[in-house]
């Protein structure tokens, strides 16, 4: 089955609002087996309204539309699709009822745009709404299901879980897809390619799909089985071979978090983190503390970012700042095994560089990062050059420094690059 997302609002075309309805519908029609054929925002206009429906029909046998279904006079999906569908309105009894029962429990006065919600097409399934008072519309018109749905995303994910998947498997042979993903940190998407070029070769002659997902400091790899969950033990191997071969790299699967596997292996091997930060201003720590029960393992950072505090906090020598410079390998070291002693950790890692936009030269210019990590064995200090983006550049150097303490906690050997 293929289907379109039409999502109505002027406040996404502005960027005033994030089409997440999109994002999360997408996501729940690729695993029953719905494919998604376009995805498209577009304004609270009757005539663009009229034909984008149109065009989505002629390709697709369902269309879902969300938005302009409030109470204000902007809100004109609902009369655009009566004029289209060349129907008209009536008030649904059952709906006022509920519009009145959510206002009288609330105990708020209803308005008279309130009780025009409850006027709805004439013809088509009306999909009622527990979670507010517009309604969903389900119309069939030619070979195509049309469904008009709330734009407030809880609204309509609660008339979606409820009403329309059940109707969509009641009604169609769903083939349920299953995807398995799996994250990686620290190889750009064409450098882990190259390294897992043969692998990729054998899981997509096995009929399986595989999605390279890049964001900044991170590569998420998705295996994708038409044939639903039967095939997971199959996606499992894959993924452990590949984990034994990139240890270094991968770190987790689904929606797991560095901090959260990071806090995890520090609680099994019972082990204490901190942090000295001065690149990254406190991020890493945020992201740690991120995660319920980190006090458990993490007993706290200390944001230096000036020198004198380095100096004065994390006891860096004066002289080894005249000699080497504030962003060097030397620093790293001291901010890590200092603040090690400092914070009273097994772990303490430190981060210093040049994040941006200014501040940089033509010996240590912008994106150079170093990162440092004093255990109970040794210290490990790294040197990273990433981009000219600030933003990206401490969201970088926070995900790479929790690989590289997950790593050393672990004993992995480090790729140093």
């Amino acid at each position: 089955m293929k289907a379109e997302l039409i999502s109505i609002g002027d406040e996404l075309l502005i960027g005033q609002t994030i089409n997440t309805n999109a994002s999360w519908l997408g996501q729940l029609f690729s695993a029953n087996g719905i494919s998604v054929h376009r995805v498209i925002a577009i304004s609270d206009d009757k005539a663009e309204i009229k034909r984008t429906v149109v065009e989505a029909m002629d390709h697709c046998e369902l269309v879902i539309i969300t938005g302009g279904l409030g109470p204000t006079k902007d809100d004109i999906t609902k009369h655009t699709l009566c004029e289209l569908f060349e129907t008209t309105l009536e008030i649904h009894v059952p709906t006022l009822q509920k519009i009145e029962d959510f206002f009288s429990k609330r105990n708020r006065p209803m308005l008279e745009s309130n009780i025009r919600q409850a006027e709805l097409p004439v013809g088509c399934t009306i999909l009622t709404n527990d979670y507010g008072t517009a309604a969903g519309m389900w119309f069939e018109q030619k070979n195509s299901i049309i469904i008009s749905l709330p734009g407030v995303p809880y609204e309509m994910k609660g008339i979606i879980m409820e009403q329309v998947m059940p109707r969509l498997r009641e009604r169609f042979a769903l083939k349920s897809i299953y995807h398995q993903t799996i994250l990686t940190q620290g190889l750009g998407e064409s450098f882990l390619a190259e390294r897992i070029a043969d692998w990729e070769n054998r899981v997509r002659n096995r009929g399986f799909g595989l999605a390279y997902l890049p964001s900044p400091g991170m590569v998420k790899l998705r295996i994708t089985s038409p044939n639903g969950v039967e095939d997971k033990p199959e996606i499992d191997a894959f993924f452990k071979e590949i984990q034994g071969e990139l240890p270094h790299y991968v770190y987790g699967v689904e929606a797991q978090t560095l901090s959260e596997v990071v806090g995890a292996i520090c609680q099994e091997k019972r082990v204490s983190i901190g942090t000295v930060e001065s690149l990254t201003g406190g991020a890493i720590a945020q992201d740690i503390v991120s995660r319920p029960g980190a006090s458990a393992y993490f007993k706290g950072s200390i944001v230096a970012y000036d020198p004198a505090l380095k100096m004065s906090l994390v006891d860096v020598n004066p002289h080894a700042i005249a000699s080497n410079g504030l962003v060097s390998e030397e620093i790293a070291r001291q901010m890590a095994e200092h603040g090690r002693k400092k914070l009273d950790v097994d772990y303490c890692v430190s981060t210093t560089g040049v994040a941006g936009p200014d501040g940089g030269s033509e010996e240590i210019p912008v994106g150079t990062v170093w990162v440092a990590i004093a255990g109970p064995s040794r210290t490990f200090v790294q040197h990273f050059r990433f981009g000219d983006d600030r933003e990206r550049n401490i969201k970088m150097t926070v995900l790479t420094t929790l690989n590289l303490l997950r790593c050393e906690i672990l004993e992995i050997h480090h790729e140093k690059k």
